[in-house]
């Protein structure tokens, strides 16, 4: 379970975070939702250490996470599929995917077979170049990098942005999988509303980089979602 307390975050002089206190529960997913420019994708980057945070307290299953770069949080357990998916296009498939193996001990660092029984088309691909790919290939790519080193925390950045429908809903089956297997807390960054109420079991909405709304998705429908902010 991923519990934030009070999380800032400046660039330069500017706060962007302004005390995020939020909770995500393993074997749930967690959807951050805003406009644009409200501090989405900035906490994404607090929680990963891809941007050192303020303040704040970042815990992960009962552990506190210091104030360390990506690489070591990832070591702890961290995966982040940062928007635009930034995978090497220069390397293959699998190359890509071994990547993400650094974090584990050297005994562990093998691709699991399962990602590739998530993401079929990986391995259809996997001596293609990842510039090659379609951006929903990439995409594909990015998540399963990401889950090659068995997080607790999977952050997800608008995994839908700019991708094509029938993706969309392969990266939905995926999620849905991922939160029946109950082994990590999913926190998902989505505008693309269908999408988001149909994955999510809880929902944050953020707006100027404080919390607006936190409430499950039981007590909230899709029309009162999108009326706490304009999508």
């Amino acid at each position: 379970m991923l519990k934030t307390e009070d999380l800032t975050l400046h660039y330069s002089g500017s706060q962007i975070l302004n005390g995020i206190t939020m909770g995500a529960e393993t074997g749930h997913v967690t959807c951050v939702m805003g406009t644009n420019g409200v501090g989405k994708t900035s906490l994404l980057k607090a929680i990963s250490g891809t941007h050192p945070r303020s303040g704040g307290r970042v815990v992960l299953n009962g552990e506190d996470l210091p104030h360390l770069p990506s690489h070591q949080l990832a070591r702890r357990g961290v995966g982040y599929v940062p928007q635009g998916r930034m995978i090497f296009p220069l390397l293959t498939v699998r190359e890509n995917l071994e990547t993400g193996l650094s974090c584990l001990p050297r005994a562990e660092r093998v691709v699991p077979e399962a990602i590739y029984d998530l993401f079929p088309v990986l391995r259809e691909m996997e001596n293609r170049r990842g510039g090659d790919l379609s951006g929903g290939q990439q995409q594909q790519l990015a998540i399963g990098r990401a889950l090659v080193l068995q997080p607790k925390l999977l952050l997800l950045d608008e995994p839908t942005e700019g991708i094509q429908p029938n993706i969309i809903q392969q990266i939905g089956r995926v999620i849905a999988h991922l939160r029946e297997e109950g082994k990590m807390a999913i926190v998902l960054v989505e505008q693309y509303l269908d999408f988001a109420y149909e994955a999510a079991d809880h929902f944050y909405v953020l707006d100027r980089g404080s919390v607006a709304m936190d409430r499950p998705k039981a007590d909230l429908s899709k029309e009162d979602l999108a009326a706490s902010f304009s999508v």
